[in-house]
């Protein structure tokens, strides 16, 4: 059964949508809190979410993590969206305003990353995770100012690293993201391995190939 705020509507506009022959329609909305938090909240307390760091959260802490998030101008959550079923969360920030930029010198054009992919359901979708990748790729550099994606994936977690691989990201070591105590956030410290993926000389085309 799936969450119930899969079947309710965020009145919030698409940043970018794209239609896939063979695939479906691509949409990226802006996360809603309140709208998206039952959906959300399902995916990260899995096991299989743990090293996004809630799988103890209440849904009401991850509304407020979104909330927090969305009042924010230099981080950005997006809900991606197949023909309207939620299939990925997908997280952009700058990273001079992360601890990321204590760890490697940033560069004019960066942009950082993070992806959780929804968990499987039914059977599987030949080409999937393939064609989802080019949507990806086209929404990081659709702004011609980004120039190159960063990541820092636990170092830890296989099948980040294996999709982060897929995605076309080049691993340049393992780093130590130092812990962050504020009142209104705490990240632990983190062993992770730094990726970077430069913008392509060509876009991929939004073409199915299953």
């Amino acid at each position: 059964m799936r969450p119930e705020s899969t079947s309710l509507v965020s009145a919030r506009a698409d940043v970018m949508t794209e239609t896939v022959e063979g695939f479906g329609t691509v949409r990226f909305t802006p996360v809603d809190p309140a709208t998206d938090s039952a959906v959300l909240h399902s995916w990260v307390v899995e096991e299989r979410a743990q090293f996004w760091g809630m799988n103890g959260a209440t849904r009401e802490l991850v509304q407020e993590i979104y909330e927090d998030v969305d009042r924010r101008d230099t981080h950005h959550a997006y809900m991606v969206r197949l023909d309207d079923e939620p299939v990925a969360l997908f997280q952009t920030y700058e990273p001079t305003e992360d601890r990321v930029s204590l760890c490697y010198e940033v560069r004019d054009g960066d942009i950082g990353v993070h992806l959780m992919l929804a968990p499987a359901a039914g059977r599987p979708r030949p080409g999937f995770s393939r064609t989802l990748i080019g949507s990806l790729t086209r929404f990081v550099f659709r702004d011609p100012a980004v120039l190159r994606a960063v990541a820092e994936p636990d170092a830890s977690n296989a099948k980040a690293l294996a999709l982060l691989n897929r995605l076309g990201f080049v691993g340049h070591g393992e780093i130590t993201l130092p812990e962050i105590d504020l009142p209104e956030v705490y990240l632990p410290e983190k062993r992770a391995v730094l990726a970077f993926l430069d913008r392509p000389a060509v876009l991929p085309p939004a073409v199915s190939h299953s």
